[in-house]
């Protein structure tokens, strides 16, 4: 018969930082399509999601040539609303978990 072991005692508490699913940030995902004109794209991004002219210019460009681009992120809350309304406005957007 075995006796049972002894267990050492921990001097140190170990804490692990572990990103979960919970608390990782959500994007919204503009994707590229063959109907919107690009103008029309950097117009949406202005009036939608309230980029300037330059910066809205630099995000359809990146549809453009990269075939998609995050245009926001945050909370789930937000970017669901965030792809609704561009939605909405005829662009193809969805949104996926950052990581």
């Amino acid at each position: 018969m075995s006796s049972p072991m002894a267990m050492p005692e921990l001097d140190e508490e170990v804490q692990v930082d572990v990103a979960s699913a919970e608390n990782l940030p959500w994007v919204c995902v503009v994707w590229d399509d063959p109907v919107n004109l690009m103008n029309y794209v950097a117009y949406v991004f202005q009036t939608v999601l309230g980029y300037d002219r330059k910066r809205a210019t630099e995000l359809m460009m990146q549809v453009h040539t990269e075939g998609k681009a995050a245009v926001s992120s945050g909370e789930r809350d937000k970017v669901e609303g965030d792809v609704k309304k561009l939605q909405v406005a005829g662009l193809w957007a969805t949104m996926q978990q950052a990581g």
